[in-house]
């Protein structure tokens, strides 16, 4: 009976070390996969800054008035400036299908607003500074004649399979709906104004915008004088700029950090198994085409859009996924299921099919066509070449650092002009968001003073608790001589 005791006894703490051994890897494993991840977001960090504020200066000073007038036949030259367009947009996917909405609304061609989609979120600056740096010049270069031949093949593909009518019937019917529904269009960027973000000018105009943001730089289009040079050697211009840059971070940030640490746990607990399961390992057409069709696949269950989709294309090179996977994989964050549904809100099932279809074939044929031609030319990057990201070392002082430094310095300088309010017009301070607003501005009497609102939003939290906000002065000269005197 002893025996069988100590025996029993045995087994059970041989079962707790099996046990314990078990939630120390899972430990490890999740500590390497955040390694992993922020590693990646550090290296990055400074490319995605630089090139939000190369993209935030050209949507202040690139104006885009009646582009969907020029957007409006399917010429060649249309094409090009619709692509060139979407390369000047932001690089979120939900908020280039929604811009993309507006223009087809308002009679852009099929052809141009896929385009432009495309264009802004696969052929912007800080995804291509990203990919760079995560990936190698030749993905670089990739994604740039790729994603222009892209364009040219989808643009032949609608102009053969287009179904008659289909648009147009579409489009008539989104504006309907949309006058019966009572939604207003952002005059800044398109997508639909909300009621709490809205203004009315001096014709009497009311206007409603999407943001606070997009409201702001309402204001700065219609209080702005000079050009360009003039601007940004004053306060007020370096203000549109960290304005438009505020907008464009708060829009892409999700997926920017959700990309960098879902990619580290892919790379840490996604085993090598699963990775030749999907995808056929050698040099074939048919292995090509096979990673190619499989790498659009993954994307679109992917859940992961805009630049977030960078990193989730390193952890599946490191898998061994071929090129052509790869690139794929990067052009399809525009089709995802999350950005499907998007489509199917706006358009309903049939367009939704019909763009997933031309969008799926036409990238998965890219990225076919750029291994292949990459290959012709011995320029297929060599995985084998290079580190791992577990054997990757993240964190020191080499340039990504100092870079890191001066972008973070430009950051807290964007962010400081923004909310000192540096510049900006208007001459009183929202006390709740610190946005500047004007005499025509909703507004509310508390403790004696008069307190003025950029939208009816900040005034109902205002008036939810006046003491949170009640010591912020309501002018900004106020604010700035209280500032002064500390």
């Amino acid at each position: 009976m002893s025996q069988a005791r100590t025996a029993g006894a045995r087994a059970r703490c041989g079962g707790t070390v099996v046990e314990k051994t078990r939630q120390l890897m899972m430990i490890d494993g999740l500590l390497e996969a955040l390694r992993i991840g922020f590693g990646f977001l550090w290296t990055a960090a400074w490319a995605i800054i630089m090139g939000l504020t190369i993209t935030s200066l050209v949507q202040v000073y690139v104006s885009k008035e009646r582009m969907a007038q020029v957007l409006g036949d399917g010429s060649v030259g249309s094409l090009v400036k619709a692509t060139l367009f979407g390369a000047a947009s932001s690089g979120c996917s939900f908020g280039a299908v929604a811009i993309g909405k507006g223009l087809f609304k308002k009679g852009a061609h099929v052809v141009n607003f896929l385009a432009f989609m495309f264009a802004s979120t696969n052929l912007i600056v800080e995804l291509g500074l990203m990919i760079v740096i995560l990936l190698g010049w030749e993905f670089l270069a990739a994604e740039l004649l790729g994603g222009l031949i892209l364009i040219a093949v989808t643009a032949v593909l609608v102009h053969v399979t287009l179904p008659k009518n289909l648009f147009e019937e579409v489009r008539e019917a989104l504006a309907a709906r949309d006058a019966e529904m009572g939604v207003d269009e952002d005059p800044t960027c398109g997508m639909e104004g909300k009621d709490e973000y809205a203004l009315t000018t001096e014709d009497g105009e009311t206007l409603k915008f999407c943001s606070e943001g997009c409201m702001e730089t309402y204001r700065q289009q219609a209080a702005g004088t000079g050009d360009w040079q003039d601007d940004l050697r004053s306060w007020g211009g370096w203000y549109k700029i960290a304005n438009q840059f505020r907008k464009e971070w708060s829009m892409i940030w999700k997926d920017v950090v959700g990309g960098f640490l879902i990619s580290g746990f892919v790379i840490v607990f996604v085993p090598q198994w699963v990775w030749s399961a999907l995808f056929l390992q050698g040099e074939s057409l048919l292995v090509t085409a096979e990673n190619a069709l499989m790498g659009t696949a993954i994307a679109v269950i992917s859940f992961v859009g805009s630049m977030g989709n960078v990193p989730f294309a390193v952890a599946l090179w490191g898998g061994g996924i071929g090129f052509a996977g790869v690139i794929a994989f990067v052009y399809a964050d525009l089709i995802t299921i999350p950005v499907l549904n998007v489509y199917r809100k706006y358009y309903g099932w049939k367009v939704m099919a019909y763009i997933l279809a031309v969008f799926f074939v036409t990238m998965a044929f890219t990225g076919f066509v750029m291994e292949i031609l990459f290959d012709a030319f011995g320029i297929v990057p060599d995985l084998a070449g290079g580190q791992t990201a577990t054997e990757q070392t993240y964190f020191a002082l080499d340039y990504t650092f100092y870079l890191n430094l001066i972008a973070f310095g430009l950051t807290g300088f964007l962010t400081y002009v923004y909310q000192r309010g540096l510049g900006a017009p208007g001459r009183y301070r929202d006390p709740v968001c610190g946005m500047r607003t004007g005499e025509d501005s909703p507004s509310t009497t508390y403790d004696g003073n008069t307190y003025r609102f950029c939208s009816k939003r900040c005034k109902r939290t205002f008036e939810g608790g006046p003491d949170r906000f009640a010591d912020e002065s309501p002018t900004v000269e106020e604010a700035m001589s209280e500032h002064s005197h500390h």
